[in-house]
């Protein structure tokens, strides 16, 4: 490895690579997420191009992350492990075919074109709007510049913090999967904690796939977002509950939750009440949840049920959603939405019981963290904690 870092290839690449960070940080002085990323992207890229033509070995990224350190020590990102990331980052995305990838979703809106310098950079391949850049265009040995990028994935790719890159890096292995967190992300201003959260829970594979009627109950234009929005099964582990679980306990333990469960619930719900009261032939009937969901424009009854799907849990729920079609619904609003979820469901059971219904409706399961009884028995009611803390508050 000594024999290569000592050559006047190495010291002269080391030499432009200082000069292009120098050049980065006067500009923007890394302030600038978007250049950020471009930077380390153009890190990997170099690093993948020196190790495949010029046939050096990984060792040297330890010395290229000393002589970074030594030039730039007030400056962070040059660890061995960042630098590795870098080339981790620029081979991950580097060979994006059309194949594979749906990149026609990931759509750009107004205020988001708006927050990058995108459209400053420099294209050196001039690409068709949609055209993909595919393996047989750039063999194993050819580099990929950034702007070479669909523009779509461009304009992602520099809006995502460094630190939700890294996060991605190392947990997801598919593209598309890696996509579809780039774009939640950015939708719903995820924190890196709560992006890891997301992982973990596996909202990629839970997302959309509940069973629904949406299609043929809702205009096409809503009925993609509203099966967008649900998931199975609902994910309520923040929850620790008893085995002996009572639909009431659920609803309160989730409103005492509601910044957990609004996260979980996803982007658009507005929490409107709980046991909401509708009356109707001078009774009074109570739904469990009420939401209204700013992008669908609609109310959103959410029905909660602590045991298995039964088919006659859709015909209370039917009377709610047109209980609150007729009497809570502006005119303006779009048809109400009801989501029922059960402790677990059979879906074959689900789909007759969905076939002639002609309300919107989606059926999911939940899952939580269950609390051993004696483990419950031995916590502490909120009444004895109220009552310890006043205690040591008159003893101060």
């Amino acid at each position: 490895m000594s024999h290569i870092l000592n050559t006047h290839d190495y010291n002269y690449w080391l030499v432009d690579l200082k000069s292009k960070i120098k050049q980065s940080q006067i500009k923007a002085a890394l302030a600038v997420n978007s250049q950020l990323i471009m930077l380390y992207w153009e890190m990997g890229r170099q690093i993948v191009e020196k190790q495949e033509n010029a046939k050096w070995g990984s060792g040297f990224i330890n010395q290229l992350s000393k002589d970074l350190r030594a030039e730039f020590p007030d400056m962070g990102g040059f660890s061995v492990s960042n630098i590795k990331y870098c080339k981790q980052f620029y081979s991950y995305y580097r060979l994006f075919s059309i194949g594979q990838q749906p990149v026609g979703q990931l759509k750009i809106s107004e205020s988001e074109k708006g927050q990058q310098p995108v459209g400053q950079l420099k294209m050196e391949k001039k690409l068709k709007p949609k055209q993909l850049v595919s393996q047989s265009e750039f063999l194993p040995n050819q580099v990929l510049i950034l702007e070479q990028l669909v523009p779509e994935l461009l304009n992602k790719l520099v809006v995502i913090p460094w630190g939700h890159h890294v996060t991605i890096l190392q947990k997801i292995k598919n593209q598309q999967e890696a996509l579809f967190y780039i774009q939640q992300t950015i939708e719903n201003n995820w924190s890196r904690s709560v992006l890891q959260m997301q992982i973990e829970t596996n909202l990629y594979g839970r997302q959309g796939k509940a069973i629904s009627n949406f299609k043929n109950t809702l205009p096409e234009s809503d009925s993609d977002l509203a099966i967008a929005l649900l998931k199975d099964p609902y994910n309520f582990e923040f929850l620790s509950l008893g085995r002996q679980l009572k639909e009431r306990d659920l609803e309160q333990k989730l409103i005492e939750n509601i910044s957990r469960f609004l996260l979980e619930l996803g982007k658009g719900f507005a929490y409107m009440g709980r046991q909401f009261v509708v009356n109707v032939g001078g009774r009074e009937f109570k739904s469990d949840l009420l939401f209204y969901h700013t992008k669908l424009k609609c109310y959103i009854i959410i029905e909660l049920k602590v045991t298995a799907f039964e088919p006659e849990f859709l015909g209370k729920l039917n009377f709610y959603l047109s209980a609150i079609d007729a009497l809570v619904k502006d005119p303006a609003d779009k048809p109400t939405i009801g989501i029922l979820l059960c402790k677990n469901k059979n879906n074959v059971v689900v789909d007759f019981a969905l076939k002639d219904i002609n309300k919107p409706m989606g059926i999911s399961e939940f899952t939580y963290t269950q609390l051993p009884a004696e483990m419950k028995l031995a916590l502490p009611t909120v009444e004895q904690l109220t009552e310890q803390l006043n205690q040591e508050d008159g003893e101060a």
